[in-house]
């Protein structure tokens, strides 16, 4: 079952989006305009935002700079003719870049450009605008969140609506450009059976299929492992539809033979011609055009889904991909590898949010760039640690909890990574010395801090191996210390599949104004809230920060990738 919500959830910034018509570079108004939108700009998308405030606010369109009949590095960024001249197109300073690449920001030489300016990062060429002030934060998140949503031409990114200076169109669902499969030879490609969110609604699900790619992989990086036929990559790609909050892809240690068990709910083609018939899934070629995927169930991951098998304990799967973001892509360090089998039953773990009013259909793929056989040195030793449901932070509060991770004598820290959800206000890694290491503040697209070269961990002495990290939980309080009822937890918005398993809140405080932060007990004590006896105004919904999966849940959790040397 798929969870329909009452508003807006996830992303903060749906919250402030205003139905409005817009008008164009030329000034004529599309469509009918929505009288509410009376402050700033009417645009008709994302990017005719990024067009008005960057492009032409910046002066990127001039004839001395990236305009006319022979525009700078031949990139004409002028009305109509920009975003041909950037979308998935290759870059002339960097040959194996593109000057944007639909769902990375920082693989976009754009991007790249303008954040060299604006924030001092290191890019190739010059930082842009030249001889002009550097884009500000907000407009340089624009560009940011436009490009992570696959810096579509037409649409909003609801992600970078906080970051406009006006008013845009409601929503709809968004398809980022689907991701090229590895060339032969150098990868391998797994698709997603494609499902729909339904509109204004969140879940997390699992569902099973079956993949076949040995005979992609060069012999050389095949080998047998615990009885699996496993092949050596050193780097991942994933690109997934809007809307993703997290995508965990499993192997399933079930017998494929087993694929006909009941516990599956039968299999049926998801998408191509033969959307919604039966199929069998170790027929690759069932489905023309999709996937073949079993039932889909509500899970959190995947946990007890399919067949039990005798004496795995409970054990049934282990993680091979995916990541906590619509857009990911990782790069071992040189010498650093990772292996997953090659043929077996898949289980997939999305957690999706879809705030428009229209059901989206939605996909993934994830590409497995296969290792040089040479340099298989080092295993991948990265994983998930913390006390994930830690958070508890009582209404109209802020509050900070840290935990610490010790890494083993020989580790080689390549990189940093953190898991929380919205209220997840700030999070933050030290080393054993107290300098920071790590910082992110956005729960949605959490830094990933790479270290080149990787931090050595050789000490003897546990305590000199040991990180601290911390977060910041802010539940529902403004920057000015006062309460705020709308982004503070509430039970009337947490997800009914969470309230009935992990996430369950219980109202301890009032919303309604005239009464924002009394204690009440629970949904029903609403009297307790009236702003005057038996005035029925009431409103007891305020809850304690509760761990959970959903978005209006919290976790806490380090990322931190790793590999192990021998240490004399």
């Amino acid at each position: 079952m798929t969870t329909r919500l009452p508003i807006a959830l996830g992303l903060a910034t749906t919250l402030a989006l205003s139905a409005c018509g817009s008008s164009g570079s030329g000034g004529a108004p599309v469509g009918p305009t929505n009288p509410t939108c009376t402050t700033g700009t009417a645009f008709e998308s994302t990017f005719d935002a990024v067009q008005q405030v960057v492009f032409d606010g910046q002066g990127c369109t001039t004839t001395a700079c990236h305009a006319g009949a022979t525009p700078a590095a031949g990139l004409d960024l002028t009305v109509g003719n920009s975003w041909a001249s950037l979308h998935d197109v290759d870059s002339r300073i960097d040959p194996e870049a593109k000057r944007i690449l639909p769902g990375s920001p920082t693989r976009s030489i754009l991007y790249q450009k303008l954040a060299a300016a604006t924030l001092g990062e290191k890019t190739k060429g010059s930082p842009m605008p030249i001889g002009r002030e550097p884009l500000s934060e907000n407009d340089l998140n624009l560009v940011r969140w436009w490009i992570y949503g696959g810096a579509p031409e037409e649409g909003v990114v609801i992600d970078a609506t906080a970051y406009v200076p006006g008013c845009l169109p409601d929503p709809k669902p968004l398809q980022i450009k689907p991701l090229d499969p590895p060339p032969p030879g150098t990868g391998v490609q797994i698709v997603m059976p494609t499902f729909t969110v339904p509109a204004s609604s969140e879940s997390e699900r699992c569902f099973a299929s079956y993949f076949d790619v040995c005979d992609q992989v060069p012999p050389e990086l095949l080998s047998k492992v615990r009885g699996y036929d496993m092949f050596a990559f050193d780097s991942r790609e994933l690109r997934m539809d809007n809307g993703s909050h997290h995508l965990i892809l499993n192997y399933s240690v079930v017998s494929p033979d087993r694929l006909d068990d009941p516990s599956y709910g039968g299999f049926t083609c998801h998408g191509g011609e033969r959307e919604g018939e039966t199929c069998d899934p170790r027929d690759l070629s069932a489905c023309p055009g999709g996937g073949c995927a079993s039932a889909f169930q509500e899970s959190f991951t995947c946990s007890g889904f399919g067949p039990s098998v005798p004496g795995q304990a409970g054990f049934t799967q282990f993680p091979i991909g995916g990541a906590q973001r619509a857009q990911d892509f990782q790069q071992y360090p040189d010498g650093v590898y990772n292996q997953i089998p090659c043929r077996g039953i898949l289980l997939w773990n999305p957690h999706n949010f879809n705030p428009t009013d229209v059901d989206q259909k939605t996909n993934a793929r994830l590409n497995y760039y296969f290792a040089d056989p040479a340099k298989l040195q080092y295993p991948n030793q990265g994983r998930l640690t913390g006390p994930i449901f830690r958070p508890n932070a009582a209404p109209f509060t802020k509050e900070t909890y840290c935990a610490k991770f010790t890494l083993p004598r020989g580790g080689r820290l390549y990189q940093l990574s953190s898991h929380t959800h919205k209220r997840g206000e700030i999070f933050w890694v030290n080393m054993p010395d107290g300098t920071k290491i790590y910082e992110n503040v956005f729960y949605n697209d959490p830094q990933e801090e790479r270290y080149d070269p990787p931090l050595p961990f050789d000490s003897e002495v546990v305590e000199e191996r040991t990180l601290e990290f911390c977060a910041t939980y802010n539940n529902g309080v403004n920057a000015d210390g006062s309460p705020n009822p709308e982004t503070v937890t509430r039970s009337s918005r947490v997800p009914p599949t969470a309230q009935e398993t992990i996430g369950a809140c219980s109202p301890v405080a009032c919303v309604n104004e005239g009464a924002v932060g009394r204690a009440c007990n629970g949904s029903s004590d609403d009297a307790t809230c009236d702003t005057a006896p038996g005035k029925g105004d009431g409103d007891c919904d305020a809850c304690r920060i509760t761990g959970g999966e959903s978005t209006e849940n919290e976790m806490f959790l380090l990322i931190p990738g790793y590999y192990e040397v021998p240490v004399e």
